[in-house]
């Protein structure tokens, strides 16, 4: 990295808005991650402590209870991911791009 580069990092770092974005990014990532965490962890207790309610049938097919139940758990992620990309987009990539304008990138 050349001088010039290392003076633009350090001016868009200093900047608040910049900090101000670094941390509503980190809080809805760690706000994210914990309902994917509470979700995955229910999944899992619900296998440790209740196989009969997994083992359910559902309607009249072999498929239990358990494979929807997992397969939601994906989709659910899967959702989460879309909705992180989603809010990106819209909030986080304009509020950059207002920043690195600003500072001349």
């Amino acid at each position: 990295m050349d001088r010039e580069e290392a003076a633009l990092v350090e001016s868009i770092s200093a900047d608040p808005r910049y900090r101000d974005l670094v941390g509503q990014r980190l809080r809805l990532g760690w706000f994210l991650s914990a309902l994917i965490f509470a979700a995955f962890a229910g999944y899992l207790l619900l296998i440790a402590f209740n196989k009969g309610l997994l083992e359910t049938p559902v309607g009249d097919g072999v498929t239990s209870l358990g494979i929807p139940l997992g397969l939601g758990l994906i989709i659910f992620a899967i959702a989460l991911t879309g909705v992180y990309v989603a809010y990106a987009n819209r909030r986080f990539d304009a509020r950059m791009a207002a920043i690195l304008r600003d500072h001349g990138a």
